[in-house]
């Protein structure tokens, strides 16, 4: 996945009281944070220093300048001294990106034999802090706020993670999801306001039919086919039949050109998430499978049965986790193991879960789907890899989206499943499979979720902050 180079703005609040002096220390102080944290190398996105605020007039300008700034993902705001609130009030109240206000000052510790008032003039981000944080609140300003040291760990970590997220909202500002055909029908889940998500997160949603998708089809050339039939032999263990001489060759090549064309019909619009549904496939011989998990583990974001709202977050996941060891994928819980010793849930779905959170090199086979009425579809089987995860869920509850999260432990799966040839995960939840069960459902949450090795709860809460929306994590 490539993403845009992007980066945060980082503002310094101060005041004239302390002189022209100290003035010139506070900058010189902000460089070497912001220095220091871009070669500390815990940060994915870098901060670029900017010029102090200490009238209102500075700080309209620098919080103006990170709007206008189209690479700018978010302000990170430090109060080195005291600065007074009612300068930034108006500022803050017109502010567009997001806002991570580190609670930090330059030294870790107090020098206890040479600390005078002059000292305590030029470090007092303990007082000046709250003075931000009270500016903040009155104008209900959406921000997340970091305490400690800069050089600690912990709040790299932890500033990261605000990056992160905040990196998901530019790309949501600019993100397109196609929808192919429409949503399952009957279902209430996956419908929702389109113009209110578009509002709350910014993505645009649009239909399009599957005849628009059969004009790449068309377009697609046989030595295309052929050379992607390769690289799936390069890539997987592909069962027998695939293979040239197999007599389901031609199933891999059908199944080929559905990912070409979909490529290319995502390419031409712009389109970074996408859906489908198994009810609407007019013009195709087979539900796409394979093309969906390829192009998912390539970074687009995908929700099946036409649920926009899982693929827009399934991006955002993507997003967020780039350069993160560990993967993320649309998901489905589907069946329950309630036996005491091993509890679990057993995540999977038709065809449609993404390679990047395979614990093995995948199988490439062809298997009926039993639903759809029509060509038995290509598809990768894998087992998830074991270890932390974390699913989340956004649903529409008529008057406000609400985020769902619950932290799980993707275990392997104790026995085989020859039967059950799809991909699947095995995870129980915390803090347990029923109490999690309980809260989601009272929650309202939805069977389909990203699901994400790479990223935690904490990476969730802070999307949700930064975009204002109710959040409810099980735990």
């Amino acid at each position: 996945m490539k993403l845009p180079a992007v980066h945060a703005h980082f503002v310094t609040g101060s005041q004239h009281l302390y002189g022209p002096e100290a003035l010139a220390q506070v900058a010189e102080d902000a460089r070497r944070v912001v220095d220091g944290l871009n070669r500390a190398g815990a940060l994915s996105v870098p901060l670029v220093w900017q010029p102090t605020a200490t009238t209102s007039d500075e700080v309209a300008a620098r919080l103006a300048a990170a709007d206008a700034d189209d690479a700018c993902v978010g302000v990170v705001a430090w109060m080195h001294t005291f600065s007074p609130a009612k300068m930034w009030i108006n500022a803050l109240d017109r502010l567009d990106a997001p806002l991570c206000h580190l609670h930090t000052q330059l030294e870790r510790d107090i020098p206890w034999a040479t600390i005078d008032m002059d000292f305590m003039n030029l470090h007092q981000s303990a007082h000046g802090g709250r003075e931000f944080g009270h500016a903040c609140a009155r104008a209900g300003v959406r921000r997340v706020v970091i305490a400690g040291h800069w050089e600690a760990q912990r709040v790299q970590h932890r500033l990261d993670i605000w990056l992160r997220a905040a990196r998901a909202r530019h790309d949501s500002q600019r993100m397109k999801v196609a929808r192919l055909g429409d949503n399952m029908r009957h279902v209430a889940v996956t419908e929702g306001d389109k113009v209110e998500a578009q509002r709350v997160f910014g993505y645009q949603v649009n239909g399009y039919g599957l005849g628009e998708l059969g004009a790449h089809t068309a377009d697609v050339a046989d030595v295309e086919v052929e050379r992607l039939c390769e690289e799936y032999e390069q890539a997987y263990h592909l069962e027998t039949e695939l293979y040239p001489s197999g007599n389901r060759r031609d199933s891999l090549r059908k199944a080929a050109k559905i990912e070409l064309a979909l490529r290319s019909f995502l390419d031409h619009g712009g389109f970074t998430a996408f859906t489908d549904t198994f009810e609407s496939l007019h013009g195709l011989e087979q539900l796409p499978g394979l093309a969906v998990q390829r192009l998912m583990q390539d970074g687009y974001g995908f929700g099946a049965e036409g649920d926009w709202k899982t693929a827009a977050l399934v991006r955002s996941a993507k997003v967020m986790a780039e350069g993160l060891p560990g993967g993320t994928s649309f998901m489905e819980d589907y069946v329950y193991h309630f036996d005491p010793a091993s509890p679990g849930c057993l995540g999977a779905h038709m065809l449609e879960v993404c390679p990047s959170i395979a614990a093995e090199r995948e199988r490439c086979e062809v298997h009926p789907l039993g639903i759809g009425g029509k060509a038995d579809p290509v598809r990768l089987v894998f087992d998830g890899e074991p270890g932390q995860a974390v699913n989340a869920s956004i649903v529409d509850l008529g008057d406000r989206f609400r985020l769902l999260i619950n932290s799980v432990n993707a275990k392997a799966i104790p026995k085989a499943m020859p039967k059950l040839p799809v991909a699947r995960v095995f995870w129980e939840p915390e803090p347990s499979l029923e109490e999690a069960a309980e809260r989601w459902i009272l929650a309202g949450g939805s069977h389909h979720t990203a699901y994400s090795r790479a990223l935690t709860a904490e990476h969730f809460r802070t999307f949700g902050a930064i975009h204002g929306v109710e959040t409810v994590e099980i735990a």
